[in-house]
């Protein structure tokens, strides 16, 4: 059976702080504006009111009113409310989760540096390294994400510029322990924290530098924007803003709307997924044609005390193995609720087959030190009825292995 996480600690003395939960609804919001929905600036262009004041725009950075490729007041309203949701100082955000990643490590990494990265990935970002990294001098050193020493001893003192994590990862959700990887020091530390959001987990509490996430997924929450954002210190965020506006992959101002929008119905979202996907791992666990669950929430998730602590809920995604390529293919086809869909966090129940679909192009070794089976499906639970979702797994199970 699943166990309830501890809830948060109030603070000894003073006034309280706000919960997570009641910060995603007040931030990102304009003091004085009496819009509570976002106000959408739908524009590539401001009207600049003299020479002096086009020179100071053009050579700050952050600005929102200039041009939309350095700054919108839609998008500053989102990034705005990630900053404070992760508890950090500032946000940049882009027009893609992947965007994101790349102006991480293309904007802070040159010629000669050397990165720490993990084999448990999202391919996406496993690609960016492995394929673009080398072509611009960049050294990449894959660990395995489930070992604490094996962070900090790939790092090259003096050459090792970025450390970049993803916890929980794709698609086996496997953990990194935060505490240790923010304790690095010398190289820049980041983790793609899009499975958990900022209300699953912060990891800028446990001192990593930059928290990235895409949140076309469960930030965004409705599968109705792309969009992907980094929050961290100013002066870091400066650094990636002066990269972001040269590579051009900057947020629209209607995806921003839709993450500010997202980012308030989170809270609920997250629970209620939270709640279905733990019945449906113990569901899974318990049946014989299934060879294995992993969801963070399950006493048998082999770093289940390290996702007590350092996340406030496991979250609405879990990985299964149903033994074989034909019988995962023949799952994800038989499913009548669950949609075969590759994105994740949204309010339908969507299925994936990762060796066939989000991480195709690895080769069987990149597979197997990932983790990735051919039978293994990931499932991410949406707001559908948990009953039906029972039915509909176990109808799919039974054609999948009779």
């Amino acid at each position: 059976m699943t166990e309830p996480n501890q809830p948060d600690e109030p603070a000894e003395s003073g006034p309280p702080p706000w919960r997570p939960d009641t910060v995603a609804i007040r931030a990102g919001r304009t003091p004085g504006d009496r819009s509570l929905a976002p106000v959408v600036w739908a524009t590539s262009t401001f009207v600049t009111g003299s020479v002096d004041e086009g020179r100071r725009m053009a050579t700050s950075t952050g600005s929102t009113q200039f041009y939309s490729r350095y700054g919108n007041p839609t998008v500053g309203a989102f990034e705005s409310a990630i900053a404070e949701l992760e508890g950090a100082e500032a946000a940049r955000a882009f027009a893609s989760g992947m965007g994101a990643v790349s102006g991480v490590v293309l904007g802070l990494c040159s010629a000669g540096d050397h990165v720490v990265t993990q084999h448990q990935l999202y391919a996406g970002t496993q690609l960016l390294f492995q394929a673009v990294c080398p072509r611009f001098g960049i050294d990449v050193t894959f660990v395995d994400a489930t070992d604490p020493d094996a962070w900090e001893a790939a790092v090259v003192p003096g050459r090792t510029t970025l450390v970049f994590a993803e916890t929980p990862a794709n698609p086996r959700l496997d953990l990194v322990d935060l505490e240790r990887l923010g304790g690095i020091r010398g190289p820049v530390t980041a983790v793609d924290s899009t499975f958990a959001t900022p209300l699953g987990q912060r990891p800028h509490d446990h001192g990593v530098d930059l928290v990235v996430h895409s949140a076309t997924k469960a930030i965004g929450g409705h599968n109705d924007a792309t969009l992907g954002v980094v929050a961290g210190s100013r002066e870091l965020l400066d650094w990636i803003w002066g990269f972001a506006v040269l590579q051009g992959a900057n947020a629209s101002p209607h995806d921003a709307a839709a993450g500010l929008r997202g980012v308030r119905t989170r809270g609920d979202r997250r629970e209620r997924q939270t709640s279905t996907a733990a019945r449906l791992a113990d569901v899974l666990a318990a049946d014989d044609r299934v060879v294995e669950v992993r969801y963070p929430g399950l006493t048998s998730h082999p770093q289940h005390e390290l996702a007590r602590r350092q996340m406030r809920l496991p979250g609405g995604l879990l990985t299964f193995d149903v033994g074989s390529a034909e019988a995962g293919a023949r799952f994800v086809e038989a499913t009548r609720i669950c949609q075969l869909a590759t994105s994740l966090g949204g309010p339908e129940t969507l299925v994936t087959h990762p060796a066939s679909t989000t991480h195709v192009n690895l080769l069987p070794e990149e597979l197997a030190a990932a983790g990735i089976t051919p039978g293994t499906v990931r499932l991410s639970v949406g707001l559908e009825d948990p009953d039906d979702l029972v039915r509909d797994l176990l109808e799919a199970l039974a054609a999948a292995t009779g």
